[in-house]
């Protein structure tokens, strides 16, 4: 006899589509997953919706049984935002990702959440715009995910992040409500800026269902450079001497050792392996003004220990030296079973000493660290190369990303950059903004959703409703 359906189900199943339902285990599994490496759980049952109307419908019929509800895109999240929770229902839009309204004369795109970034970029330039936002997942991330963490990217130096290039968003509350928050215009300043409170609000205070994006005119010219050095300091110096000469590159990326040796090893694109570190710089602009700009960048290289700089020829080589940097994390993913990418930022002037101390962590900690990162934003990824499976050594991993986390803070950084909270980071989050910021976050959250509905136990505990609750990370 097969086993009764539960109440819950029985209501999915009356409101959505078959097409719209997952609840076997074996489809489940694949949504137990995100990004974040030794963290699952399966949740109840999974919904993809065509419409608002049935996350609406699939809200209410989850406020009637008190189930909370997960959303995520296509679950390339780096914090474990999309985990599911125990007993949860997961709400994927990846079946949201029409592009609506492309506006030649006002400069914005319409999409609906599950719109795949680099399908936005490329509509852009098709019709000679330009949408910056990049992050690393760009070719298989959705736009509500990326405004649910609020993701950066290559491009975020001179350009930001997704914030900046959201305009306005329609976002389903908790208690079911559809609401426009933003606008059109360019300027808007009528009563409490909610556009901003939700993007980067990890899903946890409304589902996103609709973008509308700000676009740029497609910069004319566009250089890009390869710098190498011999030491880090040497690397680090040439970036502070870039900034300071009032030049804001497009890109400002670093590698490391490691990373370079692992990169060439499956790109094949002719990176200096013995450099100590690597800068990828790209100016972009009118074509003489990015032209010029590349030229100073040069010589600053040079004045400040740089072995070699390459200018890239063409767009071609362009292009294929930022896919290579572009790939460092899955490259490094090879190396060993499990990588686990950490994404904290630090003031400029700290770079230097952050690589070293995350060298000096690496060897306390006896674990394998290779570091990668936006230098000219100061968010630096060291990445763990480990084995979730190795037990012992999973326990000098954690005390190891104790540490990092540590030594961002002691620096004045961030345990964030651009990766969000999530599960990885809620228990350092009340030692960076301190208790009294930490209350007044869910002091928000509660207003929202008082029955802490929508992706609890994300950015921070609450005390839960039912029996609900996040179990710890799997390893």
């Amino acid at each position: 006899m097969p086993p009764a359906v539960s109440p819950l189900l029985q209501d999915l199943q009356a409101e959505l589509p078959a097409a719209c339902l997952l609840t076997d285990r074996a489809d489940l599994i694949t949504y137990a997953y995100d990004g974040t490496a030794a963290m699952r759980q399966l949740p109840l049952a999974v919904v993809l919706p065509l419409t608002a109307d049935q996350i609406q419908a699939t809200l209410g019929i989850a406020r009637k049984h008190r189930t909370p509800v997960v959303t995520r895109g296509s679950g390339t999240g780096l914090s474990g935002g999309s985990i599911p929770v125990a007993n949860s229902i997961v709400i994927t839009l990846v079946r949201m990702d029409r592009i609506l309204e492309l506006d030649t004369r006002n400069l914005t795109l319409l999409v609906e959440a599950g719109a795949i970034t680099q399908k936005i970029y490329e509509a852009a330039d098709a019709a000679g715009l330009f949408y910056p936002p990049d992050p690393g997942s760009m070719k298989i991330s959705t736009i509500g995910g990326n405004v649910a963490e609020n993701s950066g990217g290559l491009r975020g130096l001179k350009y930001g992040v997704t914030r900046d290039y959201v305009m306005g968003m329609e976002v389903i509350l908790a208690d079911g409500k559809r609401c426009w928050l933003g606008s059109r215009c360019v300027k808007d300043v009528a009563g409490y800026n909610l556009r901003d409170l939700f993007i980067g609000s990890e899903g946890t205070l409304g589902i996103v269902t609709q973008v509308l994006l700000k676009l740029l005119p497609k910069p004319a010219g566009r250089q890009t450079l390869l710098a190498s050095f011999t030491s880090m300091e040497d690397a680090a110096e040439t970036v502070s001497q870039i900034i300071a000469a009032r030049i804001v590159p497009c890109t400002l990326e670093f590698l490391d050792r490691k990373t370079i040796q692992c990169v060439e090893n499956f790109t094949r694109v002719g990176l200096p392996v013995d450099a100590a570190a690597l800068l990828l710089i790209e100016t972009d602009g009118h074509p003489a003004a990015a032209t010029e700009e590349a030229q100073k960048i040069e010589d600053l290289c040079h004045a400040h220990g740089a072995s070699s700089v390459r200018r890239a020829r063409d767009s071609a080589e362009a292009v294929q030296l930022a896919t290579a940097r572009r790939s460092a994390f899955s490259a490094l993913a090879r190396l060993k079973p499990t990588t686990i990418l950490e994404d904290v930022t630090v003031p400029r002037s700290e770079l230097a000493g952050m690589i070293r101390e995350v060298a000096l962590i690496a060897e306390r900690w006896n674990v394998e660290i290779a570091t990668f990162g936006h230098f000219g934003d100061g968010n630096l990824h060291p990445t763990i190369l480990t084995n979730e499976r190795d037990l012992e050594e999973m326990k000098r991993v954690e005390h190891a990303i104790d540490a990092i986390v540590e030594a961002a803070l002691a620096r004045k950084g961030t345990i964030t950059g651009e990766h969000g909270v999530g599960l990885a980071k809620k228990q350092f989050l009340r030692r960076q903004i301190g208790d009294s910021s930490h209350q007044l976050l869910t002091l928000v959250k509660r207003s929202l959703d008082p029955d802490n509905l929508l992706n609890p136990g994300k950015i921070f505990d609450l005390p839960p409703f039912a029996d609900h609750h996040v179990d710890a990370p799997a390893h």
